[in-house]
């Protein structure tokens, strides 16, 4: 029987103290303990708990505690309410922990916690509430949670679980609280959880949870929060789920649900967010959702809706939020649109609509986000969007708006305007240097006049300014080059004359700079050797005059395009080019160069394009890839070009090509012998190394048969596996490899599994070493890596037993144009993330550690849904090389130090070559082909927004807005990943957490 305890308050912060009533004695003992937010640091383990045995309350919340939680709190009898949320600690959750008898609260919400959820936590039959919400756990759900049937709010959102749902949840009818979003849990959303009557929240985002929305879910009447988003479910949205009288939040987006929206949506009269984002709805919008007098938000895009927008929606009185992008809508839109007055976001961009924008679409006020890209919109722009104030986004690019932009804004809290590739006239007003907080300004393929206003420069945040195809005159303001965020200048084919200004140089942020196709006069200024972050470089089409400044060479980030051609250029080619390593188009066409090619040209490996035609060069071709596969088209029009390309005249001989073929001849003299030399030595070596490790005879019977299958009757495996491949018949192989054949087997069980067949082991330097790395992988267990079972050695035969993966790899399946196809990008994605959460649980989950060294699309087995992504561990083709040089993995002891089986071949490893390697398969992935352009790829990421569409395999059907947001997320972290220096790129466990926990925002395009 405990103590009855009578609190008395305490002089000490947070302490409160009670006399406890225990038998004949009534001693004063700590009872609580309340500290959140007070800046605590230090391990949670060094506070005595055993000095505190009355104690009932600990809130040590949002502090810097560190360590395991401490086996000690699980002995103090008494203790009802702990809360660890917001610290740093690590290590396991103890199994101790269900020996605490009173317990009602456990927080562990934001740590580091890693292992599995203890089973014995079932045996808190008086927790009310659990949250383990965003640490590192991983496994399956115990069913022994079931048991919890107090337990009124049970959080797990934000780890790595895996596995079903447990069927025991089925127990837990006082639950009104369930997060299981941001983990990887699979199988249907199960029919049950309608029997938890009292739930008012369910969340099940970010999963893999498959299959249809079940019905029995309409059973939740106090249900006001449905959030399912993000999962992989199909078939309809359930009518059944529309008669909740209580929910006020339905969030279905990133799913693959389909047919008709469904009439009876109107029914939920008290929903106030709605979100089908990026699914497969079909139809029109039925307008019975005009009825959601409540609704405040609502997104339907990225879907295959067509028809107009219902005139109902004038009904959404209190709606904020309203986006349909990238859906087939058509028709104009409502003119009650203007009844809408608390609108602060509407996105209809990527649409076929039409007509004129609603007159008075500004008219409450509020409207901070107006994009309507992309349609077919025509008439001027609205009168209340010219003086909105209000606005933060203004989208109206790639339409038919006509009318004079001269007095638009001011906008003072504007981020982003775009009215490009519009039919839009006028000039630009001095009054968009009160938007100070612009960061894009697109006036693109336009019909303005006048010049620049010098005024511009005052917009500190501007990043993007492009004003190309328009009709500006007068000069180049030198003042912008103040704009230091400038990173894309557009100024290009306008009617813009004078010089290029020398204070660009000052403009260190600059990436793009597109001046071409106007009328720009004088040299080009060596000052622009200064902007060391160019990637893009086009001045061509002006009347440029002068040398090419040698400080171009300067440039070392130039990398898409150095183009000058068609100017007036004069002067020899400085060498200087030849520093733009990573450069890949050099246009120098059409101008008055002279003298000869540099030979440094030769050296930029990167350059893909060389166009030097219509000058006055002359002299041999340097040596070069460029000009191994180069067009005549690139050198015509010039004075004395010779070279080994057809339609160039050869070039003649002299002295020195006669001085070149001797040192050759020389050097092919000596190198023979030395050669011979070489292969005899090493031939002598290698028998000397064969026979020195040949066994002897006497001691050859001990080792001869090693039966090392674990899991198995090892002598039985090696009879099993013999028979059903019928001693290694040809007619079993599957492939092969430089150190074995691999056999497809079917055991008497029914398992099959792949067997690799070796090659002579008796080479092999330390077998007993060997065998102890097999064991080591043998004890992987991670659903996204292949299975080792063992290893066998018999006199006939020695070989490894693995899972059988019945899809072939990833890389087979992106150069099969018709899996291609089918591999979509929603796999595509779910992939990487396997793969992520794979190589984390090698690097951090594994005891010794491991590093995997070979993570390529050859090594990444797909089965027959592309969903039970593998990863080879040891018995693929490649990776296990059991012959001389022992496995290709790599572990680390407890010392942290590596041990390498391939000692002689591999310098230090560390886990960043995996890290690195990933980045090398998302890019792969996205591409649908191996980078071959890796080193232009990774520079292009570090230094610009990537143009997703130029990078995306085209065979799949184009991604939804929604998963361009992912790929985005993806490449970003892949070139992350890709940093030349190991010490940059990130850890595994940084890069998996950022794609698990990634969501979407709501209804964002």
């Amino acid at each position: 029987m405990l103590p009855t305890l009578y609190p008395v308050i305490s002089n000490w912060t947070g302490i409160t103290c009670g006399i406890v009533r225990h038998g004949r004695r009534s001693p004063l003992a700590v009872t609580e303990i309340s500290l959140p937010n007070a800046g605590l640091d230090g391990l949670l383990g060094e506070l005595n708990f055993s000095a505190l045995p009355f104690l009932t309350f600990m809130d040590f919340s949002y502090n810097s505690l560190r360590g395991e939680i401490p086996v000690a709190i699980t002995s103090l009898p008494a203790l009802s309410y702990i809360d660890l949320t917001g610290n740093l600690l690590h290590g396991n959750i103890p199994s101790e922990i269900g020996n605490m008898p009173s317990i009602t609260k456990l927080g562990l919400f934001t740590n580091n916690l890693t292992g599995q959820i203890p089973a014995s936590v079932g045996n808190l039959s008086t927790l009310v509430q659990l949250n383990t919400e965003q640490n590192m756990l991983t496994g399956p759900i115990p069913e022994e949670l079931g048991k919890l049937t107090n337990l009124q709010v049970l959080a797990l959102s934000c780890n790595m679980l895996s596995g079903q749902i447990p069927k025991s949840f089925a127990n837990l009818t006082k639950l009104n609280t369930l997060y299981l979003f941001n983990n990887t849990l699979s199988g249907r959303i199960p029919s049950f959880l309608g029997n938890l009557r009292k739930l008012s929240d369910l969340e099940l985002s970010n999963n893999r949870l498959s299959a249809e929305i079940p019905t029995a879910l309409s059973n939740l009447t106090e249900l006001n929060k449905l959030l399912l988003d993000g999962n992989e479910l199909t078939g309809f949205i359930p009518n059944e789920i529309c008669l909740l009288p209580n929910l006020t939040i339905l969030v279905l987006y990133s799913n693959q649900l389909g047919g008709p929206i469904p009439q009876s949506l109107g029914n939920l009269t008290s929903l106030k967010y709605l979100d089908l984002y990026d699914n497969h709805f079909v139809g029109s919008i039925p307008p019975e959702i005009g009825t959601l007098m409540n609704l405040q938000a609502m997104s339907l895009s990225s879907n295959r809706l067509s028809g107009s927008i219902p005139a109902t929606f004038s009904n959404l009185t209190s709606i904020s939020l309203l986006s349909l992008f990238d859906n087939n809508m058509s028709g104009p839109l409502p003119p009650e649109f203007s009844n809408l007055t608390y609108l602060i976001e509407i996105t209809l961009a990527t649409n076929s609509l039409s007509g004129e924008l609603p007159s008075d679409v500004c008219k409450g006020g509020s409207l901070q986000v107006f994009e309507v890209s992309n349609n077919m919109f025509t008439g001027p722009i609205p009168r209340s969007l010219k003086t909105c104030s209000s606005l933060e986004v203004l989208s109206l690019g790639s339409n038919q708006i006509t009318g004079d932009i001269s007095n638009l804004g001011p906008y003072p809290l504007l981020v982003k305007a775009s009215f490009g590739r519009n039919n839009l006239s006028g000039y630009l007003s001095k009054t968009w240097a009160s938007s100070i907080n612009l960061t894009i300004f697109s006036m693109q393929d336009n019909m303005i006049t006048g010049s620049l206003p010098p005024q511009f420069s005052d917009l500190e945040q501007l990043e993007v300014l492009v004003i190309r195809g328009n009709n500006l005159t007068g000069k180049i303001p030198p003042e912008l080059s103040n704009l230091a965020n400038l990173y894309q200048l557009d100024l290009s084919q306008n009617q813009i004359s004078g010089h290029i200004p020398r204070e660009f140089g000052q403009m260190r942020n600059l990436q793009y700079l597109k001046i071409s196709a106007n009328k720009l006069s004088g040299s080009i200024p060596q000052e622009l050797g200064s902007c060391i972050k160019l990637i893009s470089l086009m001045v061509n089409h002006n009347n440029l005059s002068g040398d090419l400044p040698v400080t171009i060479g300067n440039l070392g980030s130039l990398q898409i395009v150095l183009d000058v051609s068609n100017n007036k250029l004069t002067g020899r080619l400085p060498a200087e080019l030849g520093n733009l390593a990573l450069l890949e188009l050099l246009n120098l066409s059409h101008n008055q160069f002279t003298g000869s090619i540099p030979s440094s040209i030769g050296t930029m490996d990167s350059l893909s394009t060389l166009d030097v035609s219509y000058n006055n060069l002359e002299g041999p071709l340097p040596i070069g890839r460029v000009f191994h596969n180069a067009s005549i088209g690139w050198f015509l029009h010039n004075n004395g070009l010779c070279g080994n390309l057809s339609g160039l005249p050869l070039c003649s001989s002299t002295p020195m090509s006669h001085h070149k073929a001797r040192i050759h001849s020389i050097v092919l003299a000596i190198s023979i012998p030395v050669c011979i030399v070489i292969i005899l030595s090493i031939f002598s070596a290698t028998m000397a190394l064969h026979k020195r490790r040949r066994p002897q005879k006497g001691a050859a019977t001990d080792t001869i048969d090693v039966f090392s299958v674990w899991n198995f009757d090892g002598k039985l495996a090696f009879e099993d596996i013999t028979r059903a491949t019928e001693n290694f018949s040809d007619r079993y192989i599957i492939g092969s490899g430089g150190y074995g054949t691999v056999y497809k087997a079917q055991l008497q069980g029914g398992r099959l599994v792949a067997v690799k067949k070796l090659h002579s082991i008796e080479e092999m330097s330390d077998e007993k070493r060997f065998l102890s790395e097999i064991e080591v992988l043998t004890k992987i267990r991670h659903r996204s890596i292949v299975k080792l079972y063992g290893f066998c050695s018999h006199s006939r035969y020695k070989f490894l037993v693995c899972d059988y993966i019945d899809r072939g790899n990833l890389h087979a399946a992106l150069e099969n144009e018709e899996l291609a196809k089918e591999f979509d990008w929603q796999k595509r994605v779910a992939i990487a993330k396997d793969v992520a959460q794979a190589i984390y649980y090698l690097h951090h989950e594994c005891n010794p550690p491991i590093i995997h060294r070979d993570i390529t699309s050859n090594n990444i087995l797909l089965d027959a849904a592309f969903k039970a992504y593998k990863i080879y561990s040891c018995c693929h083709f490649q990776i296990l090389n059991v012959l001389q040089f022992g496995l290709s993995l790599c572990l680390i002891n407890d010392s942290g130090a590596l041990f390498d089986a391939e000692l002689s071949y591999t310098s230090v490893v560390t886990t960043k070559c995996d890290v690195y390697s990933f980045g090398v398969v998302v890019l792969e992935i996205m591409m649908g082909r191996y980078p071959t352009e890796l080193q232009s790829l990774v520079s292009m990421g570090q230094h610009q927004e990537l143009a997703m569409e130029d990078m995306l395999d085209q065979r799949p059907s184009p991604p939804a807005l929604g998963e361009k947001e992912e790929l985005a997320l993806l490449v970003q972290v892949a070139f992350t990943c890709l940093q030349t220096s190991p010490q940059f790129r990130p850890e595994i466990q940084d890069v998996y957490q950022k794609l698990a926990l990634h969501k979407p925002p709501f209804a964002s395009p």
